[in-house]
């Protein structure tokens, strides 16, 4: 037998494995083009059965497709089989006698998200758990809140983020309301491994609960209780869903928490899972925020607020003297978490400030300055929701935890609620956000910014890369010497082995590269420091700064190129 026709058994033992007659016809399709001998349809087979789509601590996240190097019933049925017997076996540990799992499951508007939660519906009932799916299309945060607000003993939601339209994911929190980190991920995937057929998994076809309006409204009345409720609210708002599921509970909290509310952008407000404006659903990616911007051009608002899909994630754009611009996402962190500091939202048990490895040093900075701790962890909520005394934490991709008591995840309409906050304070008093940034600039020095990604068609480019960069580091970089180089896979600081380099320059600047762990890409993290005397050497600290993060940027797309 030819390692083509082994691929072509597997393919077929696979078709008739399969529960969806959309997925088997999509399967079937490629399977007569092989036959017929097409060789970019033999290319399509062995990728779709190149690997299982890979559980980790973001869970699973890929293209929609037949396969299970796909997202599709058959990948998400054993997945939840899986995850099911997982739970079982950690509360038969316990000693609890429960028949079965408690699990909440939560899902956005993209393709077959639905589906794929009623499927994971069917499959707990089925093994004596609990299911509970939330109503309708909901933003991620609410599925973070709803799993400590029921008690159940994990959560999952159904969405693929910001990723591009044709995927779509599937994210799992444990009871306290945290992701998984290792080595959990591992242990359910080996679960996940055990299933030997989705026919074999049973499913229920009814028992489980689809809840109310109760697990919104009390996430509403959560959100809107991080704010003073004596703070200013009079601001003007322009908000994007970027065709997401935000719009409504966006504009619910706000009017909740005594804003106007914000003014939508009319073609990226209702839920699409085609994402028709944008290339990718991701504020920040060039070109995504320009329909709200134009909108702010003509209602002139206050404040710009743009929401990923699922609305975990939270960008602002402010106008300065050259227009309207959005702020970076260390900008904001920094924002929210003088904020945090000023509002005396920290103290007792929770005076911790919290950032990711990539993000800018500047929170450290400003969390000694106010006699709170610092702490540094690897990229991701699941990691910065888990500190012990965690305060406020963030990370430069747009994602911000303002309540971890009660969601230690990112969060973007709680986030939002607290960036209008802040906006509306100092709109009484007559200064701005960037009035602001420049004070935190004066008083802790610029820490400027910068970020780029080298996409790539196959992940297998990546690892090349990496192995250069650590056989062969470079000696300096944009003209500057290289002082200090941690191989993050090591271990450094405390922190757990990841995937990573970081480069520490004789003038403190820093660079890190590292893969993503949601999409095909390298991605190289910048940060400039100089410090400020006094007002009048702001500007010319920032152009200082600029200089370096380009002259670095510059050494570094050469050094990490495909």
């Amino acid at each position: 037998m030819t390692e083509n026709d082994d691929l072509v058994t597997t393919a077929r033992s696979w078709l008739d494995d399969d529960p969806d007659p959309a997925t088997r016809a999509e399967l079937d399709a490629v399977l007569e083009a092989v036959e017929a001998g097409d060789d970019e349809a033999r290319a399509d087979l062995a990728d779709r059965f190149s690997a299982f789509l890979e559980f980790g601590t973001a869970g699973l996240r890929g293209e929609l497709g037949a396969g299970p190097n796909r997202m599709n019933r058959a990948v998400v049925i054993r997945t939840a089989a899986g995850l099911t017997a997982y739970l079982r076996a950690r509360l038969e540990d316990a000693g609890d006698a429960t028949p079965g799992p408690a699990v909440v499951i939560g899902f956005d508007a993209r393709r077959n998200s639905d589906v794929f939660a009623r499927d994971t519906a069917a499959v707990v009932t089925a093994a004596g758990g609990r299911a509970m799916v939330l109503p309708h299309p909901l933003p991620t945060p609410v599925l973070a809140f709803a799993i400590r607000h029921l008690g159940a003993d994990a959560g999952v939601m159904v969405t693929a983020s910001h990723n591009p339209p044709q995927d779509n994911g599937y994210k799992v929190y444990l009871g306290d309301g945290s992701q998984i980190v290792p080595p959990t991920d591992a242990e359910i995937a080996a679960q996940i491994d055990a299933v030997e057929s989705v026919a074999g998994v049973p499913l229920a076809r009814d028992g489980w609960e689809t809840l109310d309006e109760e697990v919104l409204e009390a996430y509403l009345d959560r959100a809107v209780a991080v704010l003073d409720p004596d703070s200013p609210r009079d601001l003007t708002i322009v908000h994007t869903a970027l065709h997401g599921v935000g719009s409504e509970v966006v504009r619910r909290a706000f009017e909740r928490a005594g804003f106007a509310a914000p003014a939508p952008v009319p073609s990226q407000s209702e839920p699409d899972p085609a994402f028709p404006t944008v290339p990718f659903p991701n504020p920040e990616e060039p070109g995504a925020i320009d329909a709200a911007l134009e909108l702010a051009g003509q209602v002139h608002p206050d404040l710009v607020i743009a929401n990923d899909p699922d609305a975990d994630r939270c960008a602002l754009a402010v106008q300065d003297a050259h227009g309207w611009r959005m702020l970076r996402g260390d900008e904001v962190g920094a924002l929210l978490g003088q904020h945090v500091i000023d509002r005396g939202r920290v103290g007792g048990e929770r005076r911790v400030l919290a950032r990711s490895i990539v993000s800018s040093r500047l929170l450290g900075a400003m969390a000694e300055a106010a006699g709170l701790q610092p702490a540094e962890t690897l990229t991701g909520f699941k990691w910065i929701g888990r500190v012990p005394g965690l305060a406020y934490g963030y990370e430069e991709a747009l994602g911000y935890c303002v309540d971890p008591a009660c969601v230690p995840d990112k969060d973007g309409v709680t986030a939002a609620l607290l960036a209008a906050e802040l906006a509306a304070t100092l709109k009484a008093r007559g200064r701005t956000l960037t009035d602001l940034l420049d004070e935190l600039a004066v008083r802790h020095g610029v820490h400027q910014t910068d970020a780029f990604s080298v996409r790539v068609s196959d992940l297998a480019q990546i690892p090349p890369v990496m192995a250069r960069l650590r056989e062969q580091p470079p000696a300096e970089l944009g003209g500057v010497p290289v002082e200090r180089l941690d191989d993050l896979a090591e271990g450094v600081d405390g922190l757990p082995p990841t995937d990573g380099l970081r480069f520490l320059l004789t003038d403190d600047t820093r660079v890190v590269v590292r893969p993503s762990g949601t999409e095909p890409k390298l991605k190289v993290y910048l940060e400039a420091v100089v410090g400020v005397e006094d007002p009048d050497g702001l500007e010319p600290a920032r152009e200082e700064a600029g200089r370096r993060l380009q002259r670095v940027r510059e050494s570094m797309q050469q050094l990490t190129e495909v």
